[in-house]
């Protein structure tokens, strides 16, 4: 049986500075975003070419805005993600090189963090 992580929600106090953030800054894909009712508000977005989406809205979560951490998203390549950050007006770390990849670190306007991974070439 598989097991296909689909779904994360992102803890965010603004749901349409949010929507814009990760839409026209960041790049993923809107796919939803319905006003089920006042208390009810889901936004889907997906990153470009990822099985996997983030959720923002209104009732979809008890964490506080900002409070997620390292959500991590795997490139092809850092320097070209960086550039485009830069280019969208992300605010995001130059990369760095480890031993396990290369990364580039940036925030939404909450603070919710995330990292992108360009994987090291493997022998």
């Amino acid at each position: 049986m598989d097991w296909k992580l689909e779904l994360i929600p992102v803890p965010v106090s603004d749901v349409d500075r949010a929507r814009d953030f990760y839409a026209n800054q960041v790049g993923f894909v809107i796919d939803h975003d319905v006003v089920v009712s006042p208390e009810l508000r889901f936004v889907q977005l997906t990153p470009p070419g990822s099985a996997c989406s983030i959720c923002i809205g209104v009732g979809l979560t008890d964490m506080a805005p900002g409070s997620l951490r390292g959500l991590q998203i795997v490139i092809g390549s850092a320097d070209a993600a960086y550039q485009e950050l830069l280019d969208r007006g992300v605010a995001a770390s130059a990369p760095i090189t480890l031993e396990w990849g290369r990364f580039v670190y940036f925030a939404d306007p909450d603070g919710n963090t995330w990292s992108l991974q360009e994987l090291p070439v493997r022998p």
